[in-house]
């Protein structure tokens, strides 16, 4: 592959710096053999921060990039802390951003229990029922506007964003007139270091900050209003909720339905994107998978996942001095955990590059590792790409992805745009 100008080749570990914000604009092909290279070193490498105009510059992290250490580390929450600096960040942000996103996936227990608890007990089997049967409905009318439309429009936007940010508005009993709204802010708290959505580098977190500060205010404008007159959606639960004894407080309900709306909107959106180059690119697959659209369904969603990968990391601080598969960590050294490359890992997935929907088993770690922070909405994620695949496959067996635009970011594996023919 021919290197762009001033661009050097990857040719050893010694080539990758995973801060290095030039690395992220790489093409595919480039990344998978960074991450081989790093996870062929005999201990984790070492990265000092990237530098930003919003935080100071901290002491650097430990990439952990092999499947094994991915696991080990999110089964020992006690060691690997989530809520030491947060998790979604590597740098440590201005303390004002927890006021806005400092929902349960930037905690630990006893907090982080608190709070799932709280909001697993409002997903009652009634309300999980009514989702699985409202996300049918809203896959069938998009297919309906997407054949309408014809073939050369944007897949992301027509398809791939509109199941999710429906779903997930219509649970939470966001107005309609507001889904443009949300869907805006989300696109910039998660594509924040893409100049599209942040034109200003310098001015990144006051942007950031604004967005979340606007979906907290639309959220607690609607709990005012369902604390006299709650109706059946999350909002209602969630306000009214109170198990034994504890209710989420007014900062704590803005704050989860931003983890909510972004990360349940952006992941999904993205894994469905994906998944269609994915066919795209692997028509044998795409065949076999039509010969049995519903019994090949699950496999095949768990092999979107796994490549689409759709959240690179997350990170984590260790509270202790700790060993783990061989190497020392010190107590306050920052950990990220890449799951993109966790699931490419060639120790754990035959052919790992190998797009294969009957691949059993799949320990995939696309919704995270094992322990308390594993996804929340996995399973509404499942239900959401299964049935829009089934609407696609049954319904426009011939539509296939153009080049894809990806995001600048190295948190989310992203798509801006792509185009799909049918």
């Amino acid at each position: 592959m021919t290197q762009p100008a001033g661009r050097a080749p990857i040719r050893s570990a010694a080539d990758v710096d995973l801060s290095d914000w030039d690395f992220w604009s790489r093409p595919p092909d480039d990344r998978e053999l960074a991450f081989r290279l790093l996870r062929d070193l005999e201990t984790p490498a070492f990265f000092a921060e990237p530098e930003v105009p919003f935080a100071a510059k901290g002491p650097g992290y430990h990439a952990l990039v092999r499947h094994a250490d991915i696991l080990e580390a999110s089964r020992n929450p006690d060691v690997f802390s989530s809520g030491d600096g947060g998790a979604t960040n590597i740098l440590d942000m201005p303390a004002e951003f927890a006021e806005y996103f400092g929902s349960m996936i930037n905690m630990d227990d006893p907090r982080h229990a608190r709070l799932r608890r709280i909001v697993s007990r409002a997903f009652t089997p009634r309300m999980i029922k009514q989702f699985e049967e409202d996300v049918a409905v809203a896959a069938a009318a998009i297919v309906d506007d997407l054949l309408a439309a014809g073939p050369g429009c944007d897949f992301v936007t027509e398809v791939a964003a509109r199941l999710p940010l429906k779903v997930i508005c219509d649970m939470m009993g966001i107005p309609e007139s507001a889904y443009g709204f949300v869907y805006d802010r989300s696109n910039v708290i998660l594509g924040s270091s893409d100049p599209e959505y942040v034109s200003d580098r310098e001015d990144i977190a006051h942007t950031v900050l604004t967005a979340g500060m606007e979906l907290q205010g639309l959220v607690r404008d609607l709990a005012a209003l369902r604390l006299d007159r709650p109706t059946d959606d999350l909002i209602s639960s969630l306000v009214n909720a109170n198990i034994d004894g504890e209710r989420l407080t007014t900062r704590e309900l803005g704050s989860f339905f931003i983890l909510l709306v972004v990360a349940g909107n952006e992941t999904t959106r993205n894994a469905i994107s994906y998944g269609l180059r994915l066919l795209t690119l692997n028509p044998g697959q795409k065949r076999l998978w039509l010969e049995d659209v519903d019994g090949r369904a699950a496999g095949a969603v768990e092999e979107i996942v796994r490549l689409a990968s759709p959240v690179n990391y997350m990170r984590r601080t260790t509270t202790r001095d700790h060993v783990m598969n061989g190497h020392r960590f010190r107590k306050g050294e920052k950990v990220v955990l890449y799951y993109w490359s966790a699931n490419r890992d060639e120790r754990v997935f035959a052919d790992s590059l190998r797009f294969d929907i009957t691949r059993a088993p799949n320990p995939h770690v696309g919704f995270g590792g094992p322990g308390p922070h594993f996804c929340l909405g996995a399973h509404l994620a499942r239900r959401e790409i299964t049935v829009m695949f089934r609407e696609l496959l049954r319904r426009v067996p011939r539509i296939e992805a153009g080049e894809p635009e990806p995001l600048f970011s190295s948190f989310i594996n992203g798509t801006k745009r792509m185009t799909c023919a049918f």
